[in-house]
């Protein structure tokens, strides 16, 4: 059984056993309650359903893995949005060009960017938490995204934009290509980069890392502008996926990213995880609303059963380490 459990931590490392476990447990359990969970409509609907929240999830990833937080992401994704549709709108709606979505999708993912580095140099330069600083951020943005739009809907984009919500290659949805491009890309920046390596020394302690030679500073701000700018991906896609864009798009999903961190093994406190543990707990996520959609469960229960997923981990991650202790 050791040389087994040292099999597995070699190949998929010790933080993709409780998502996978998770994953097998609701396939099994709601592949015998329902006869149409384990089918490719299921599959195919998890499959366009989980990129703008496995994109967000993205963003709150590595600010955690310092040690801090980012509650302003489902925000910063509507503002980036707005963005998007304003300078679509701007040139021509529904006749505005090639030319005006790339304008304004850079305009977003600056918009994204600029987001991040207020947060980042605030939390950088004054050492305010990082929660009180993203949740004025949020504040700021649902004010601000209020105010614009007096608290309605944009709509009416160019056709060629539906392809990026709703169209496929080869039979894989195009936003979920853009998920896996994601996730390649955080993988090998928390990996195999400076950046990834400072990341995780501020998050195991900020102070040793000083010490260390890391400008903790700059790191910070790269940090939370590039998880506004994955935000801002998110965003884009969302207004794709929707045809429309408002302030309060996705705001569930916030409880959703910091549960699919926790799940798949991110610590709370920093320093230590890996994306594609969260990448499976995401999946296991979308499953487990899927599964509950099919038994008749409503949106709000879905929601319910996340929050007490979420109280369960954080239990079951406590009695772990305990336990380990005790061994010890």
């Amino acid at each position: 059984m050791n040389a087994l459990a040292a099999r597995f931590n070699a190949i998929f490392g010790a933080d993709m056993a409780g998502p996978l476990a998770a994953l097998a447990a609701v396939l099994i359990v709601f592949g015998v309650a329902s006869p149409h969970f384990l089918t490719s409509a299921t599959f195919g609907s998890v499959a366009f359903q989980l990129p703008e929240l496995g994109i967000l999830t993205l963003a709150m990833l590595m600010p955690i893995l310092t040690g801090g937080l980012n509650l302003a992401i489902t925000f910063t994704a509507n503002i980036a949005g707005l963005t998007l549709a304003w300078t679509l709108q701007a040139n021509g709606g529904i006749d505005a060009g090639p030319g005006a979505f790339l304008l304004g999708s850079a305009l977003a993912l600056a918009v994204g960017a600029a987001s991040g580095l207020v947060m980042g140099l605030v939390i950088a330069f004054t050492r305010a938490h990082p929660i009180l600083v993203s949740l004025s951020m949020m504040i700021f943005l649902r004010g601000l995204g209020e105010f614009l739009t007096r608290g309605g809907d944009i709509s009416g984009f160019p056709t060629f934009i539906a392809p990026i919500g709703h169209g496929s290659i080869l039979g894989i949805p195009v936003p979920l290509l853009i998920l896996i491009a994601c996730v390649i890309a955080s993988h090998i920046l928390l990996s195999r980069s400076k950046l990834g390596f400072s990341t995780y020394m501020i998050g195991s302690n900020i102070e040793s890392a000083r010490y260390s030679g890391i400008n903790s500073r700059k790191v910070l701000v790269l940090v939370y502008m590039l998880s506004g700018v994955m935000a801002a991906v998110a965003g884009i896609i969302m207004l794709a996926r929707f045809n429309s864009v408002r302030v309060g798009h996705g705001e569930s999903y916030l409880l959703i990213t910091v549960l699919a961190c926790f799940l798949g093994g991110i610590n709370p406190f920093g320093g230590f995880g890996r994306v594609l543990p969260v990448f499976v707990a995401l999946i296991v996520l979308q499953l487990l609303s899927s599964g509950l959609n099919l038994l008749g469960a409503n949106q709000h229960l879905t929601t319910a059963v996340w929050g007490i997923l979420l109280i369960v981990v954080m239990v079951l991650r406590w009695l772990s380490a305990t336990f380990i202790r005790i061994v010890k």
